[in-house]
């Protein structure tokens, strides 16, 4: 009998950070999962309970190494997230900030150096980093968001990542939907290929439990091992798709390096 992986997810409160927990607690014979948190009120919200998760901010070092003691791995899913400073006026682009101490820079790069230092600290063999796709375009529209060029800090910390010499893999999600996931043909890509030139002009997009489940598939297939990819999905019921259930042949499409 094997024994159990012990997995920590940071943002386990957030959306997609929440649906990764939610699938590890359900193979309890494959996993011990541990979700970090910095808000109790929100973590008892999400989840009904502390019980398994760890209070504290990406910036404390060693609460984050308190965390990971005893986990072969780490999944990273926190991200800055801007916020509108005021309804706009008819007519007007909305304006977006971000929280003091909650900028691209903090939270998606030295936040994510944190996590990726206290990992190499506490003996993690694998890490798993949730990303998005644009970070090759600086004019992406999500970069422009109260300056906050959150696409280039992530990919810094990607190649970051790459560089430490632990296992990796970065998964660089498509716009997220709150729609059912394993309904759908996953395809996969690299350097933001499919938002250039996407399949029969799909849309590209993918149901945040479509990327959760492409997390925990990751956690145990050789193929996902020091892999960096984009990933989006064909819609459900598309002509000719075929459900991705085989996510070792997805793994096998996908290559090395940012």
């Amino acid at each position: 009998m094997t024994t159990p992986l012990h997995v920590l997810v940071t943002g386990a409160t957030g959306r997609t950070g929440a649906l990764v927990v939610q699938k590890l607690r359900q193979q309890p014979e494959q996993f011990v999962a541990r979700g970090f948190a910095r808000s109790e009120a929100k973590v008892r919200e999400v989840f009904g309970t502390t019980e398994g998760i760890y209070l504290g901010d990406i910036g404390d070092r060693d609460r984050l190494r308190a965390a990971l003691e005893g986990c072969e791995a780490l999944v990273i899913l926190t991200s800055a997230v801007p916020q509108m400073k005021a309804p706009p006026e008819p007519g007007q682009r909305p304006e977006f900030t971000y929280a003091e101490g909650g900028t691209p820079e903090q939270v998606d790069y030295r936040g994510q150096i944190n996590q990726i230092e206290a990992a190499r600290a506490a003996g993690v063999k694998h890490i798993v980093l949730v990303g998005s796709m644009g970070g090759t375009n600086e004019q992406h529209p999500l970069n422009r968001m109260a300056n906050g060029n959150i696409l280039i800090w992530k990919r810094k910390a990607e190649a970051y990542l790459i560089d430490s010499g632990i296992d990796y893999t970065i998964i660089r999600a498509g716009g997220l939907q709150d729609q059912p996931g394993g309904q759908r043909e996953l395809v996969v890509g690299k350097d933001d290929a499919l938002l250039t030139n996407p399949p029969d002009g799909i849309p590209t997009s993918i149901p945040r439990a479509d990327v959760a489940e492409v997390v925990v598939q990751a956690l145990v297939a050789p193929a996902a091992r020091n892999k960096a990819f984009d990933v989006i999905s064909k819609p459900a019921g598309t002509p000719g798709a075929v459900v991705t259930t085989d996510f070792a042949a997805l793994f096998e499409q996908t290559t090395p390096g940012l």
